[in-house]
């Protein structure tokens, strides 16, 4: 049996207070009694003992809300870049019917006001068609910067990673009319697409881009009865921000395959801390389906065993009953964090349903 501790009352009292659109004890979704860690086990992190969890935010009716990626600005006000779909499309309308929008608090405890959106399908003849999501925003030499992918036809096959920059977090955004990478040649393992970026500027100087795709084959041919094919983790580098970028010869970088039981990984996200390279993302079968991961390197490459970085959303909230529609009810995906002062302090998820049974941010704070 795990141990509980409790969230003291003024701490709740507190988060109450200043997260609005977040829900606390009493509401559809309470925050309740955590549970710690199992000792000894050696697949805990000492990341995961520092969460807090404080609730749901920026939930909107007739959307789902996906891929939270924060940032504060230079007023330390946090804008927060998301993707979301109309509802009407379920789940599965992240592929074919995504959107990029711009929300803004003036703490990451306070309420997130929608303010616009800024990417959205553009329609026959280009390559983000029918869908934008998986945003990454990121401040490098200057200029703002927002990873995300597009596709063209409403599938997976051609998924790929696109940058737009800004001077300002408002905008304008220079849209990309051709993809930032390109998926492998055929039979490769990455010959399916290019998607989920994570970037990191380098000690070097050069441009790390880490991405997700997986083998068409494998995908297309898998008898998997949970996910089919076998994603794993490549990596591109590049002189410029802008690219060209080059894939590394030793790709994948982050490969679970050989561990058996198509044991995957996504929603990576990557930093530097203490010297280290660390990544924190969504567990796809190395211990479950609903903790999230999180692995340290010492040169971005080869990395240390995955531990667990979060827990179920079972671990930290009651909520009702799910509807047969969300599938993925009850976990923690696409982690994002945010930094203030060149330290983590808070981790962005999203999650399944909320007060519209849809989906929406989930947020835990970093002590």
């Amino acid at each position: 049996m795990k141990r509980r501790y409790f969230i003291s009352g003024m701490a709740m009292l507190s988060a109450a207070g200043l997260l609005p659109e977040i829900a606390i004890a009493g509401d559809s979704n309470p925050v309740k009694a955590a549970t710690n860690p199992a000792e000894g086990t050696g697949n805990v992190s000492e990341f995961s003992k520092h969460l807090t969890p404080l609730g749901r935010a920026l939930e909107m009716e007739g959307y789902y809300v996906w891929c939270n990626s924060p940032v504060e600005a230079e007023d330390g006000r946090i804008h927060l870049f998301f993707s979301r779909w109309v509802a009407t499309k379920k789940m599965g309308g992240w592929i074919n019917g995504s959107e990029i929008g711009h929300a803004v608090a003036e703490s990451p405890e306070s309420e997130f006001r929608f303010k616009e959106v800024i990417l959205a399908p553009r329609g026959p003849g280009f390559w983000d068609a029918t869908t934008c999501h998986n945003p990454l925003i990121k401040k490098v030499d200057g200029k703002y910067c927002l990873f995300f992918m597009g596709n063209s036809n409403g599938k997976t096959n051609t998924k790929r990673i696109g940058l737009a920059t800004a001077d300002s977090l408002d905008g304008p955004w220079k849209r990309p009319d051709q993809p930032l990478l390109e998926a492998g040649e055929t039979g490769a393992w990455d010959d399916h697409c290019t998607t989920n970026p994570a970037f990191i500027k380098h000690p070097n100087g050069q441009y790390w881009l880490y991405y997700k795709s997986w083998n068409t084959s494998e995908y297309e041919n898998s008898t998997d009865p949970i996910i089919r094919g076998n994603r794993k983790y490549g990596l591109a580098i590049a002189d410029k921000l802008e690219g060209p970028y080059k894939k590394y010869a030793g790709n994948p970088v982050i490969d679970f395959s050989h561990k058996g039981g198509n044991k995957q990984f996504e929603d990576a996200f990557i930093w530097r801390e203490k010297g280290k390279f660390k990544i924190i993302a969504r567990d796809m079968g190395i211990f479950n389906h609903e903790d999230g991961l999180i692995m340290e390197s010492r040169d971005g490459i080869k990395w240390a065993e995955p531990q667990i970085a979060y827990y179920d959303a079972a671990h930290y909230i009651t909520q009702p009953a799910p509807p047969s529609y969300l599938k993925k009810y009850g976990r923690f995906e696409r982690p994002q964090l945010l930094f203030q002062k060149g330290k983590a302090t808070y981790l962005f998820t999203t999650s399944q349903g909320g007060k519209y049974m849809t989906a929406s941010p989930f947020i835990f704070r970093i002590t």
